[in-house]
């Protein structure tokens, strides 16, 4: 059920959602929308009351995500600063008459030539722009992690049986020990080459070391020596990586 709730000035987006197997109700917001989930036997009744009841809260954060989203960078603008390799590359908006959107990575220059429509609408950008740059990130991703991981899983003596590149914000990459399954975020394109191959390393060791113990640390700095200072580079650029 979708709806408009107001709260003073504001009309905030509403989503409920009903499941068999929730026992309580629980809120929170997803993009600019509130989703409330809430078993089967919860009434609209009290939906409303708990939404009442809570309404400080959903005013308060409802009006912090709209502040973030006005000072939020834009991004898609000639002279916009973008992570490719390791490195700032600048965004160049270019137009043609084509109906296609076409990025061109120039190496030398360090430019993201960005091509559009001349007739696209200011609103279509945002969102084509980054399902073609996804498309491109993911296919060097690929190319990248085909190179590099056969490399370390030989040095390192640690076989895995399947990989998969897709676009993930919040890892670099993840395991799963039992299968020897490993999986890579296709933004690891915007990185620099160390910091690739210490990612890669990272998830081989997990098939040995499931954890993140003693062991498995003294695992991963016998390959990467400057494992720590890489993982605080990761850290301090990650910002970087998720905000697009």
């Amino acid at each position: 059920m979708k709806y408009l709730l107001k709260i003073k000035n504001l009309d905030i987006p509403i989503d409920i959602k009903e499941y068999k197997t929730a026992k309580t109700m629980k809120m929170f917001f997803r993009d600019n929308t509130l989703i409330i989930t809430k078993p089967k036997f919860v009434s609209k009744r009290d939906v409303d009351i708990f939404l009442m009841t809570n309404e400080p809260i959903i005013y308060r954060k409802y009006k912090n995500i709209l502040e973030q989203n006005k000072n939020k960078e834009i991004l898609w603008q000639t002279g916009q600063k973008f992570l490719y390799k390791g490195e700032d590359y600048t965004v160049n908006i270019l137009y043609h008459s084509k109906d296609i959107i076409s990025i061109r990575i120039e190496k030398k220059s360090k430019t993201f030539n960005i091509i559009l429509p001349n007739f696209i609408k200011k609103e279509e950008i945002d969102e084509n722009v980054k399902i073609a740059l996804r498309r491109i990130f993911k296919s060097n991703t690929q190319a990248i992690i085909n190179d590099r991981l056969p490399y370390w899983s030989q040095k390192t003596g640690i076989k895995y049986t399947s990989v998969k590149v897709q676009d993930a914000k919040t890892k670099f990459g993840s395991c799963v020990p039992k299968t020897k399954a490993l999986h890579f975020s296709s933004r690891l394109i915007m990185l620099n080459e160390d910091a690739v191959d210490a990612i890669i390393v990272h998830e081989l060791c997990h098939i040995v070391y499931p954890n993140h113990g003693k062991e498995f640390y003294k695992l991963v700095n016998s390959y990467i020596s400057n494992y720590k200072e890489i993982d605080k580079y990761l850290k301090d650029i990650s910002k970087r990586i998720r905000e697009w």
